[in-house]
């Protein structure tokens, strides 16, 4: 892992778990993410509207099998779900912006259904545009919601109500491969929601793209 990354990660995590030093810990969190964000940026203005659906570990173990844009499509998705459907409780930001028709995606789930062919064929009719200007939208939504967040709020499990209209949206796949995500959410408190999609599951789909980059 980037030392840089894993370092501000560490120091997050730490803060967070403390009432004088939470708001510290928000401040280092929005550090992390914008520093990976700018990574993420980068690549519009690196690399060609193909090889962002290139796929050179197509059959090997590890997020590195997927390629770029299916990976922002991924993490963004994630975070959206998680931030909107049951930390906020309001509308997700792909719903609520029409963001699928604009981004021209074939789904609205996080993607974890799908492999190696079929990654390639979603992923080649996105308009990587859209697709940008959604990330943005989520990250600067997620980032209000935490500015908002007290930290009595940590311990505060996702509601059954809240589990429910989930499941009622479609937006996480009922394959094997995904539907494992409700419970796994569900699962945690705020702080692990915000300790995993929120930064840590950003770093470890940047790192596998990355090593995929290296490749093109």
């Amino acid at each position: 892992m980037n030392k840089e990354w894993s370092a501000l990660n560490k120091t997050m995590q730490s803060r967070i778990k403390k009432k004088d030093t939470f708001e510290e810990g928000i401040g280092t969190l929005l550090t992390l993410r914008d520093e990976l964000m700018n990574e993420m940026l980068s690549w519009r203005e690196k690399f060609k509207r193909e090889d962002f659906d290139a796929m050179p570990f197509i059959n090997a173990d590890g997020y590195h099998c997927k390629n770029l844009a299916y990976s922002i499509w991924h993490v963004f998705r994630i975070e959206d779900i998680v931030a909107h459907d049951l930390i906020a409780g309001d509308d997700e930001v792909l719903l609520a912006r029409d963001y699928q028709k604009r981004i021209k995606s074939p789904i609205i789930t996080t993607g974890n259904e799908l492999h190696k062919e079929q990654i390639a064929e979603f992923t080649r009719g996105l308009d990587l545009d859209e697709l940008y200007a959604y990330v943005q939208e989520v990250k600067k939504s997620t980032e209000s919601i935490l500015a908002d967040m007290a930290f009595e709020t940590l311990k505060n499990k996702v509601p059954d109500e809240r589990r429910a209209k989930l499941e009622s949206l479609g937006v996480v796949s009922k394959d094997e491969d995904a539907v494992w995500l409700i419970d796994y959410w569900c699962g945690k408190d705020v702080r692990g929601l915000i300790q995993m999609p929120f930064s840590r599951h950003w770093i470890m789909h940047i790192e596998a793209c990355l090593r995929i980059m290296k490749k093109l």
